[in-house]
């Protein structure tokens, strides 16, 4: 028998499968984690990656006999998640279904009416609150449950919303993701094995596309250095890693911090190479020479606009001059970068869209990644679209490469954006000139050309 078993829905989604994603789960090793220190016995499923489906997992939940059961949800996935507690809940009618991630943290009454065999969400930062839900239900008292702050839950016929759950303060007091229970050597995401790594939570910053400072707090809250290095040394002792990326939303938002981390890396001699991304107006050359000088490989900058004008609508808060120069930087000191830009914002013309394509070959980034901006539950943007009724709210379509935006209704349309995607990814990947920068790239695109055509 197993106390909880936490699980990784089944990403059925066109982008999820071209790209053939197989990051291993940090968000539910965190709390794997947190919930061995509780003394629980944990096991992971990361049906995402097993592509067992939802009948294997049943069989295998109903083997180990969990008295919890999480599962972890994206807007995208949130149906195939649902669909997990469904069949979890016939078999094991005693379980208490739990669901956590980004979709439901702004939807949770929405979510439990959606599916009577659910019984709890988890809203927000999920470490303490799914230790206090195991401590509590331990005991079989449904009373309980009214006690653990940061969840909606039902209780008997009515939805009841609990007192939120403090941010975690003191991220160093939180143990490592719990890597082994996963199968982490199969995932094989690089020939050098590679690994994920949060370093700071919360974003000081309100673009009005993303939710992270509503889940994770505007108040900038770090890992020390010696934390963080710790935990580089675990991946390179115990696991053979050498590649390491952080996946922080702003990890040079606090430079001094960046120094120090760049710095004690090299004090212990690691040998790894990492990948990390910055806003545009967080970076001086100084700053990346360091921290090239400790590994930096790669930087990943949210750029979003070639237009000023529409930079300025999503409050993005950076400069199209910020953006030439981070560019400009990185590639002088040979650190490769990966570029992010956006179409379809409310109030975008079409023009502006092409002065995007038009700026990302300007730029000329060593990998561009092209977007629809996707109003995403909780952001902004969503709010204010949702109260003119101009979403739409199939979910499985929120991948970033679909519109679920009613354009019609702003005066564009949604053949136009999907086609100024198209066009973006044709004009920046055509170019000879990028291939003799980048051979590699030819295969890359090839193979991802045949996938879109099967």
């Amino acid at each position: 028998m197993v106390d909880v078993i936490l699980i990784n829905p089944l990403d059925k989604t066109h982008v999820s499968e071209m790209l053939e994603l197989q990051a291993p789960p940090l968000n539910l090793m965190y709390l794997g984690a947190s919930l061995e220190k509780a003394s629980f016995s944990v096991k992971i499923l990361d049906d995402n990656f097993k592509r067992w489906g939802c009948e294997q997992i049943t069989k295998l939940v109903e083997k180990f006999n969990p008295f919890i059961v999480g599962v972890t949800a994206t807007t995208a996935t949130i149906k195939s998640s649902l669909e997990y507690i469904k069949s979890i809940k016939h078999i094991l009618s005693d379980v208490l279904t739990v669901i956590g991630g980004p979709h439901t943290t702004f939807l949770p009454i929405d979510t439990l009416k959606s599916l009577k065999e659910l019984d709890v969400v988890v809203i927000g930062e999920g470490e303490e609150t799914i230790t206090e839900l195991a401590e509590k239900y331990e005991k079989k008292s449904e009373e309980g449950l009214e006690e653990v702050k940061g969840i909606t839950y039902r209780n008997q016929s009515k939805i009841k919303t609990n007192e939120p759950r403090a941010l975690i303060q003191d991220l160093d007091s939180l143990p490592f993701p719990a890597r082994h229970l996963i199968p982490f050597k199969e995932y094989e995401t690089s020939k050098n094995g590679q690994a994920h790594i949060i370093t700071s939570r919360g974003c000081i910053y309100s673009c009005e596309y993303c939710s992270s400072s509503l889940i994770m707090g505007k108040r900038f809250r770090a890992r020390s250095p010696e934390n963080v290095v710790d935990e580089i040394e675990e991946l390179y002792d115990k696991y053979k890693i050498r590649e390491i990326g952080f996946i922080d939303d702003t990890f040079v938002l606090n430079r001094r911090r960046a120094h120090a981390i760049a710095d004690k890396i090299k004090e212990r001699s690691l040998d790894v190479t990492w990948s990390t991304s910055s806003r545009v107006n967080t970076i001086d050359k100084q700053l990346l020479s360091n921290l090239k000088s400790a590994g930096l490989r790669s930087i990943y900058y949210g750029i979003e606009s070639g237009s000023q004008r529409v930079l300025d609508l999503m409050k993005k808060k950076i400069t199209l001059k910020q953006s030439e120069d981070a560019v400009k930087i990185a590639k002088d000191l040979g650190i490769e970068v990966m570029a992010s830009f956006m179409f379809g914002y409310p109030g975008e013309a079409p023009a502006e869209m092409d002065k995007t394509i038009d700026f990302s070959i300007k730029l000329d980034p060593d990998y561009a990644q092209y977007s629809i901006l996707t109003p995403f539950p909780g952001t902004p943007i969503y709010q204010k679209l949702e109260k003119k009724g101009l979403i739409e709210k199939d979910w499985e379509k929120y991948t970033v490469l679909d519109p679920v935006i009613k354009y019609e209704k702003l005066g564009l349309s949604r053949k136009i954006v999907k086609r100024k995607l198209a066009e973006a990814y044709f004009k920046f990947y055509r170019r000879l000139s990028y291939y003799i920068k980048h051979p590699h790239m030819i295969k890359v695109v090839l193979n991802t050309l045949l996938k879109s055509l099967t």
